[in-house]
């Protein structure tokens, strides 16, 4: 695959193909709207809180991939935003449906899939779901992968290949919290490494301390 998505770009691609098939009375999607849609409790794993900026930096990720644009319709005077994955893989209705279900709730089984991607795409059987997933992977490039299956469970999942996390379920379970949090990336960096500067003023503070009480014997 030669297109790598990051966890966020993943989440406002599959937002877009969802409310295009589910919605399309408010498709395309405002920048507002898809924000919106990203938090939305429902029908995600996992459950987001980010803010337009975030969102605004994934839609700039995906536009320079050629996987979304901007766009701007009748009577409306804010940019909206419409994918294009349609225009970069020759997929049907349900191999898309399924698709933009593994982008928005993660690996799934097939019997997931087909009560989730009921809203998009009804499959009347489990083999209906079953030969989409077999028809995404052997495309080319492959767009979606066999999970090993998990000690406990009855059934193999399915991850999509957009992005290499999408197959660990840790790290898809387990986003940053700067997307759960609706920080910027930049700012949560900014965080992340006056955090760890603490840390190492903390551990120094510890090592004198310690230097200082060895030294009263």
């Amino acid at each position: 695959m030669d297109i790598v998505l990051d966890n966020m770009e993943v989440r406002i691609l599959g937002c877009l193909i969802e409310k295009e098939i589910a919605t399309p009375e408010y498709y395309p999607l405002s920048l507002n709207a898809l924000t919106n849609a990203c938090n939305q409790k429902s029908n995600r794993r996992p459950v987001l809180s980010v803010d337009e900026s975030t969102v605004l930096q994934g839609i700039d990720g995906l536009r320079q991939k050629g996987l979304a644009r901007e766009t701007q319709t009748s009577g409306s005077r804010v940019p909206k935003y419409l994918h294009e994955l349609l225009s970069r893989f020759d997929l049907s209705r349900p191999e898309t449906a399924i698709v933009c279900e593994l982008m928005v709730r993660g690996p799934q089984t097939p019997g997931e899939l087909r009560s989730n991607a009921e809203r998009m795409a009804p499959f009347k059987t489990i083999e209906e779901v079953e030969e989409a997933l077999g028809a995404l992977m052997q495309h080319d490039p492959p767009l979606v992968t066999k999970l090993p299956r998990e000690a406990g469970r009855k059934e193999s999942r399915y991850a999509h290949l957009f992005s290499p996390q999408a197959t660990d379920e840790e790290t898809v379970t387990d986003m940053p919290a700067m997307y759960k949090q609706g920080i910027p990336e930049s700012e949560a960096i900014a965080r992340l490494a006056e955090e760890i500067s603490q840390i190492r003023r903390e551990l120094e503070e510890l090592r004198q301390a310690f230097a200082q009480f060895k030294s009263q014997f």
